[in-house]
């Protein structure tokens, strides 16, 4: 009976091969339970062999070790299959999915085989079988344990804080992964996001959907869904379309609960697609980035008296007041997914008694005209500000002066001018201006802003 269920652990893999596809949202829903059961098998595993050895003193403790085993062998079962549902279901696959799944499947194996021995070791029979099985399942356990956390973390968790000696000593995270040619911008701006945000799920460990990011090849090969960057046409690429849409939404990415790309990182993936998507080029034409350092901002009052108004809101406008955080204190985004042109001067109006208390506001592709600056001027811990593809000419563009907290302001495909733009040097702290598609797009915001204050789009 034993051989014949490791026979069919063993031949698992090749029934339900993990080809990268996802599957039914049913195995998804179940295997998202193994990252909380993966640590029973490991506790009672590991109490196995404290409980063996201190019963040579207290022999009460060597009777339990049974049990233990029984459930280390059960809660390994569990998590094993959990695991499978997890890869199978969600489309993951990759050499770090696969050597950790092979290695939950010899965990198993293993520990049965330990629960089978051990009656035998106990007796006299086979003194040395038992101990030897044991301490081959606690290597085992490790090494599983260790390609799990890497694809948690990433494959270099444990290595990239490792003092340089101890790097040296072990030979352990000493071997780069291919870098992209040098000073691209590519190199410079887009493989980094790629690098800290999206290679976890989509790195050599792990290769959720087929698409690898991990290197300029990769990214341009795509994945399952065919290619993920159409260079020259962003809105055709379908790595921005995921990462710009609602965070609530099936296929948001980034997934699994981590955070969005902050909305710079996306309009510089944006613009490198628009400009060719190229591995090799050092700049994009109306593109100049430098660097700033962050200033905290205070943060606004508190808006929990108000949350029926602002849950209300949603229904009146089409467009919604979403919290950035838990804490009050940490603002709101006014959002207008999908409301389109419908949404116009008269609607922003209604939510200037929310004003205090917004930070971030999405007006791209709606109605908004620069009879809206009389609103926005209102907001006052304004921080991010979309109005691309707007009837916005700039004339009003004065009306922002007061927003001191303001970093973030994308203009694209508006027809702001160059000298719509001039009144901005007095916000010091705007940093992000985009000006794609615009009449101003190659001009700078002013000839004495400080480079390392000040980045134009």
């Amino acid at each position: 009976m034993a051989l014949l269920f490791s026979m069919a652990l063993l031949l698992l893999p090749h029934i339900f091969k993990l080809d990268g596809k996802p599957h039914a949202d049913w195995q998804q829903f179940l295997g998202r339970f193994h990252p909380l059961i993966i640590h029973l098998p490991i506790g009672f595993i590991l109490l196995v062999p404290l409980l063996e050895v201190g019963g040579r003193w207290k022999p009460s403790l060597r009777e339990s070790a049974s049990l233990v085993l029984a459930l280390g062998f059960i809660s390994s079962l569990g998590a094993m299959t959990l695991g499978y549902l997890l890869a199978y279901g969600s489309g993951d696959s990759g050499a770090g999915v696969t050597r950790h799944m092979w290695g939950g499947i010899a965990l198993t194996i293993g520990v049965l085989l330990c629960l089978l021995v051990r009656p035998l070791w106990a007796s006299g029979a086979v003194p040395r079988l038992y101990p030897v099985l044991l301490g081959c399942v606690l290597l085992v356990l490790s090494w599983a344990a260790h390609q799990g956390g890497s694809l948690t973390h990433g494959s270099n968790y444990l290595t990239e804080s490792m003092p340089p000696l101890l790097k040296r000593w072990t030979g352990l995270g000493s071997s780069p992964a291919k870098a992209p040619i040098s000073g691209s911008f590519y190199a410079q701006h887009i493989n980094p996001i790629f690098d800290s945000d999206c290679v976890v799920c989509h790195g050599e460990n792990k290769v959720k959907g087929g698409l690898r990011l991990d290197s300029y090849e990769y990214l341009m090969e795509g994945g399952k869904d065919g290619k993920v960057i159409a260079a020259g046409a962003p809105d055709k690429s379908l790595l921005l379309i995921r990462v710009t849409l609602p965070k609530d939404h099936k296929q948001f990415m980034p997934s699994e609960g981590k955070p969005p790309l902050k909305p710079e990182q996306i309009e510089w993936i944006r613009a490198w697609v628009q400009q060719g998507a190229s591995s090799t080029a050092t700049s994009l034409s109306g593109i100049t980035i430098n660097e700033h350092k962050d200033v905290p901002l205070p943060p606004v009052g508190d808006y929990s008296a108000l949350m029926p108004e602002i849950a209300a809101m949603g229904s009146g406008t089409g467009a919604k007041l979403v919290q950035v955080s838990n804490k009050a204190s940490d603002g709101l985004i006014l959002r207008t997914v999908d409301v389109g042109k419908n949404f116009g001067d008269a609607q922003l109006a209604q939510f200037a008694k929310f004003a205090p208390y917004i930070v971030e506001v999405e007006l791209a592709r709606t109605g908004v005209t620069d009879a809206g600056f009389d609103t926005l001027s209102k907001f006052t811990h304004l921080r991010v500000l979309h109005l691309e593809d707007t009837a916005v000419t700039g004339n009003s563009l004065t009306k922002l002066i007061p927003l001191s907290q303001l970093t973030y302001l994308n203009l694209s495909g508006t027809k702001v001018t160059k000298a719509a733009l001039a009144p901005l040097e007095a916000i010091k702290g705007l940093h992000s201006i985009y000006l794609y598609d615009t009449p101003a797009q190659h001009a700078p915001i002013a000839d004495t802003a400080p480079p390392t204050e000040r980045k134009t789009l």
